[in-house]
C-alpha cells in the first residue's frame, strides 16, 4: 500500500484515541465506522480466490459431498465443515487498497451520513440528524486534508 493511503488511514487511527479521550461521541462513532469499512474492504474475497484456483481452502483434496441418503452424513467428510488442517491453513492474503480506494470508502461513509441526515430531518428527528451531520463533518475534515 502506498504512503498516501496510509496517511488517511493513519490520520483516522490517530484521531480515534484523541476523540475517545475528549469523549466526542460523534467523532468516535464516525472514526470507528470508517476504519471498520476500510478493514472490511481489505477482507478476503472468496469469489476472487475461487477464480484464482484457491478452492482447496474451501474443499480439501479428496473431499466428496456427503450422500444425502447415507445414514452417517459426517463420515463422508474427512474434516469438519469443509476445513483443512495445518498451520496457516486458514491464512489468506488480504487485499491491498490504493489511496484512491481508501478515500472512496471514507467518502462513501460521508455520503451515507448525508443521506441519513436528510431522511432523519424528513421524519422530524432533528437532534439525531445533527449528530449524524457531526459525524459527517469529522470524516470530511480528514478527507479534505489529502
Amino acid at each position: 500500500m502506498t504512503q498516501a493511503g496510509d496517511d488517511l488511514r493513519d490520520r483516522l487511527r490517530r484521531a480515534l484515541p484523541a476523540a475517545m479521550k475528549a469523549r466526542d461521541r460523534p467523532a468516535v462513532t464516525a472514526l470507528r465506522s470508517a476504519l471498520a469499512a476500510i478493514d472490511n474492504a481489505e477482507a478476503f474475497d472468496p469469489d476472487e480466490a475461487l477464480a484464482e484456483g484457491v478452492d482447496d481452502v474451501l474443499e480439501p483434496a479428496g473431499w466428496e459431498p456427503a450422500d444425502p441418503d447415507a445414514d452417517d452424513v459426517d463420515a463422508a467428510h474427512p474434516g469438519f465443515a469443509g476445513t483443512i488442517a495445518g498451520v496457516g491453513a486458514t491464512e489468506v492474503e488480504r487485499r491491498s487498497l490504493t489511496p484512491k480506494q481508501v478515500e472512496g470508502i471514507v467518502r462513501a461513509e460521508i455520503e451515507t451520513r448525508e443521506v441519513a441526515a436528510t431522511v432523519l430531518d424528513g421524519v422530524g428527528k432533528h437532534e439525531h440528524a445533527e449528530r449524524v451531520r457531526a459525524e459527517m463533518k469529522v470524516l470530511l475534515s480528514h478527507v479534505n486534508r489529502t
